[in-house]
Formats: structure tokens, C-alpha cells, sequence
């Protein structure tokens, strides 16, 4: 299997990687060729000018970039990688993008006899780096199972949740989850301090009950340590809460805590902590 890369971002470097070191054929290309350039001396592969040279030979084509626009411009702009995947090739999105256009990307593809997913992915820098992550994704059945050897290369769970556009919209359902998540983990560390309680100690206890979760055993203590440079940044995860967010305008769901948070995250970029981790919801209470 010949397989594409596009996008060797935070996540996508790592990711690539990971499919190089399967044994496939990668071809890999990315905005900044310095970056790409560095990728194929870590790992080998090839190197391509432009999305459409990437893609024109490969079984599959995986993207992973930053936003809606940004897919647009690597799939269905100038030098865009869909026109010039060969007929019956596969297309699949990594990134967090809305499911509307998800769901024109599929309608495109099968005009074209080609095939697409999407497939947004879960478990951070982290995730990508120790092929770790989870992926949700969303097209056909027949398509799944073409990618799946691809997917394993860098994830822990797969699994395919419907039509096109249902990846993404599981991933909007896993980012309202955690903005609650990080918030009341955020809270309950801020009213610890101010109630004279040992952080660590308590959540080494209440860790073990109803109260544990994914974020309180990996960021406690950065957080207690006034540290952020661990994980998902805070402008990507308004990002990823705008697209729930307007999702939700349409499908008429009531967000209230996501929106929320959603607004807290803005004070945190406020203090200039656009970059920081989505666990600086704590420098809310602490650096006033």
C-alpha cells in the first residue's frame, strides 16, 4: 500500500511516522517543505512540492492540517490532492473540521469515484506520538476497511459511527465532554488551595473514586505546578468548541457548559495563553 501524508503538524509528524515505520510507501507534504524535509531525514519516504503531487499515486491520502479552510485548500484548491488521486483511492481527513464539510468531501469524492472519511482523532501530542490515538470516523463501510491497516499504525480504537459527517461529529461530542471535564477539575483544585488542602494528596484520593478521569491523573500536577505546555492548545479547542457550537445552533442541542467554557478559554487567550494546554483554565483563578 502506497500511502500519502499531508500535513506534518504536532500531530501529523508523529502520525506519519508512525505509517513509515509499518513498512509502507509514504509520501509526505507539508506548507513548510523545511518541516517535511526533516520528517523524510528522520524516517525516509518521499517528498512532495504540492498536495496533487503527494496524493497521485497513493492507494491512500491522509490529511491532518487546522481548520476547515485549511482542508479545503489541500484537498479542493490549486495543486489540491483529490483531483489527482487516481480513481478508487482513498481519502481521509484527520482533521477536526466541521461535518458539513466532511459530508461535501464525500459527495466530491464519489463524484469523482473516489472514496472518502473523516476521521478526527483523540489522545493529543501524547496519542500521536505512542500510536495511541482514537479515531472516529465517519463514511462507508467498504472505506473503513481499506483504511483500517492505516488507522492501526498510529491509534489504540477505531471505529466507524455512520454516514459521512459522524466522525465529526463525535469528535465535537468528545471536546464537549472534556471542556466540562477540565473546568471542574480546574475548580476543584482552585477550592482545594483555598480551603488549605494538600493537592496531590487529594487527588491521589479522590482519583480512585466516581470523581477520576483522563485529565485529573495527566494534569494535576502540571496544573498544580502552574505548567501548561503539555498538551492540546487553547486556540485549537475553541476552535473545536466554535464547530460544536454552531453545530448545535442547527441540530437545536443545548450546550450551556460548553458554551461557557468555551468563554473562559477566551480569557485564558486574553492572558495571553492562546498556546497553553486546555488545562489552563486554573490560571483563571491563580494568576489574577
Amino acid at each position: 500500500m502506497r500511502v500519502a501524508f499531508i500535513g506534518l503538524g504536532v500531530m501529523g509528524y508523529p502520525m506519519a511516522g508512525h505509517v513509515s515505520k509499518s513498512g509502507m510507501e509514504l509520501c509526505v507534504y507539508n506548507r513548510s517543505n523545511a518541516k517535511a524535509q526533516q520528517w523524510v531525514e528522520e524516517y525516509g519516504g518521499d517528498l512532495a512540492p504540492t498536495p496533487a503531487a503527494a496524493a497521485a499515486s497513493c492507494d491512500v491520502v491522509l490529511v491532518c492540517v487546522g481548520n476547515d479552510d485549511d482542508v479545503r485548500e489541500v484537498v479542493l484548491g490549486a495543486d489540491g490532492c483529490l483531483e489527482a488521486m487516481q480513481q478508487g483511492a482513498l481519502l481521509i481527513d484527520h482533521t477536526t473540521a466541521s461535518a458539513t464539510l466532511a459530508r461535501e468531501l464525500y459527495e466530491t469524492a464519489k463524484g469523482q469515484d473516489k472514496q472518502f472519511l473523516d476521521a478526527p482523532v483523540s489522545g493529543g501530542q501524547a496519542g500521536a506520538e505512542n500510536g495511541m490515538l482514537t479515531v472516529m470516523v465517519g463514511g462507508d463501510e467498504a472505506s473503513y476497511q481499506t483504511a483500517k491497516p492505516v488507522l492501526d499504525c498510529y491509534s489504540k480504537f477505531s471505529k466507524l459511527l455512520g454516514a459521512a459527517g459522524n466522525g465529526q461529529l463525535a469528535k465535537m461530542c468528545n471536546q464537549i465532554c472534556i471542556a466540562g471535564v477540565v473546568q471542574g477539575l480546574a475548580e476543584a483544585l482552585n477550592f482545594a488551595t483555598r480551603a488549605g488542602l494538600d493537592g496531590k494528596d487529594l487527588i491521589e484520593t479522590i482519583a480512585k473514586g466516581a470523581a477520576g478521569s483522563w485529565q485529573m491523573e495527566n494534569r494535576h500536577e502540571t496544573m498544580l505546578a502552574d505548567q501548561y505546555e503539555f498538551g492540546f492548545a487553547v486556540d485549537w479547542m475553541r476552535k473545536d468548541l466554535g464547530i460544536a457550537l454552531e453545530e448545535a445552533r442547527h441540530n437545536g442541542a443545548e450546550l450551556p457548559v460548553a458554551e461557557l467554557v468555551d468563554s473562559f478559554y477566551a480569557e485564558v487567550q486574553a492572558m495571553g495563553g492562546g498556546r497553553w494546554d486546555t488545562s489552563s483554565l486554573l490560571t483563571r483563578y491563580t494568576r489574577r
